[in-house]
């Protein structure tokens, strides 16, 4: 019979290795089941404002989030529909956004009570059971939207609406089922802690302790505060110490504990797989894609800038002129801007000219081409899944450096238009900062991924280097 000592030492070191496992292998998991959740609910939302059913939320780049909070699920009227689900929709993807850039995905900062916060989130939208009939109002209005832009879409945007569904219920159903382990797991860590350190403690009778079980209880409840901090005090969790200590079948219990916190070898073989380097690369080009409906939505902008412009110069002689080119079928003079580039490496500028309609039809183009690599139906998109992993790296080396030159002439256009439209007759221009900003952010997330794979192959060709070939 394992006096308490005993089997708290035992059960501690099942503990940590049961720990190491979550963290090499189950937390990677949900990190990457969050990463392609965020994506695809990312491509939804960016889709509903593209196409008119919801309006972007303009306060959405000034809420600062610290913890993950649950958008509200409360019933509203067919009326507020847009209003609501656009506003819940977009807090959704925010916090989504926050977990995949600022989570902590270790077994010590994903606690019981977060736990339950993202157990919360994850019930916002009932991604597994998506029905227009669903009991519950955020998943039957966005089911609603969703559905009904569906059947009125070409059928491209209906297969990538579909493909983003598909991959949010398997997404949704994984990270659900981690949780659920991972909740587990943490109770028998909070045990675990109450072993290490409340036992530890030089007010801790363990002789008295070993006496019975009220005993042992009274002596925790009294040192808790001290220990323990702000942590809460979950009483189940404390009775089954009490239990695995005392019950008269203790020794079935401890064995059966020990038992759930063991990690098998077929465990530990899957911990030396190949990471699938191809799906790294594929999931960087699904984060690309998300430039798309910014893109599209600067496209708007411009356009509007542009038009007041025109007006601004309408007078009698520019009607003479244009009049006369159409009489004698000439084409429009080339209609070029000259912005200012600031450049960042030597803090210099200069002046380019930048041709509007070129750079306009250039603009919509690439619309055209990120959108069609949401849709695995795309033949552009079963090329690039089809092509090696050198030339999949290389499109995407080419595809950051021209997104990144696209931002500064943005930005450029930015600032010209403001400068150019000044207010005159009530005429502003619309500014173009907070689609500037997405896009940076957007740019800066999909980059990131790539840097890690880059990462990944450079550390395992190193790893080759010295012999070590465990991971092929």
């Amino acid at each position: 019979m394992a006096d308490i000592s005993t089997f708290s030492g035992q059960f501690l070191a099942a503990l940590e290795k049961k720990t190491q496992w979550y963290e090499s292998e189950k937390l990677p998991d949900l990190q990457q089941n969050y990463r392609l959740l965020h994506t695809c609910v990312k491509n939804l939302y960016d889709l509903l404002i593209k196409k008119s059913c919801i309006k972007q939320d303009p306060y959405k780049l000034d809420k600062k989030i610290s913890e993950v909070i649950a958008p509200e699920d409360t019933q509203f009227t067919e009326n507020e529909r847009a209003m609501i689900i656009g506003t819940r929709f977009s807090d959704y993807e925010s916090m989504l956004d926050f977990i995949c850039t600022y989570y902590q995905f270790s077994c010590s900062y994903i606690t019981l009570a977060r736990i339950k916060a993202l157990v919360a989130l994850g019930n916002s939208f009932a991604w597994h059971d998506f029905s227009q009939n669903s009991p519950k109002p955020n998943t039957r209005g966005l089911a609603g939207m969703l559905f009904t832009l569906r059947q009125n879409s070409d059928p491209m945007t209906a297969s990538n609406i579909s493909d983003n569904l598909s991959k949010c219920s398997r997404a949704s159903k994984d990270i659900n089922a981690l949780l659920k382990d991972l909740s587990d797991f943490q109770k028998e860590t909070y045990k675990g802690l109450i072993r290490k350190d409340l036992f530890a403690h030089s007010g801790f009778d363990m002789k008295k302790a070993e006496t019975s079980g009220p005993d042992e209880m009274q002596l925790i409840r009294k040192l808790y505060p001290a220990v323990m901090g702000k942590t809460p005090f979950y009483s189940a969790l404390v009775e089954e110490i009490i239990k695995e200590d005392h019950d008269a079948n203790k020794e079935q219990i401890q064995a059966a504990v020990i038992a759930k916190l063991g990690v098998q070898e077929e465990q530990k073989v899957q911990k030396v797989q190949k990471i699938d380097t191809a799906a790294m690369l594929i999931d960087t080009v699904h984060a690309l894609s998300a430039v798309a409906p910014v893109l599209g939505q600067l496209c708007v902008k411009i356009q509007e800038n542009h038009d007041a412009m025109e007006n601004m110069h309408n007078s009698f002689w520019d009607k003479v002129k244009r009049a006369l080119r159409q009489a004698f079928k000439l084409s429009d003079p080339p209609l070029v801007y000259q912005i200012h580039i600031t450049d960042t490496a030597t803090h210099t500028d200069r002046v380019e000219k930048l041709d509007y309609n070129e750079f306009m039809a250039m603009l919509k183009k690439r619309v055209s081409f990120y959108s069609a690599l949401t849709n695995t139906a795309n033949p552009y998109y079963k090329k690039i899944v089809a092509s090696k992993q050198d030339a999949i790296i290389d499109f995407l080396n080419k595809q950051f450096t021209e997104c990144q030159k696209l931002l500064v002439h943005l930005a450029a256009l930015d600032n010209f238009f403001k400068n150019m439209i000044t207010g005159k007759g009530g005429v502003h221009a619309k500014g173009m900062k907070m689609e500037l900003v997405t896009l940076k952010n957007t740019i800066v997330k999909a980059n990131q991924r790539r840097a890690e794979y880059i990462s990944y192959i450079e550390e395992e060709a190193e790893l080759k280097k010295l012999g070590i070939t465990d991971v092929e």
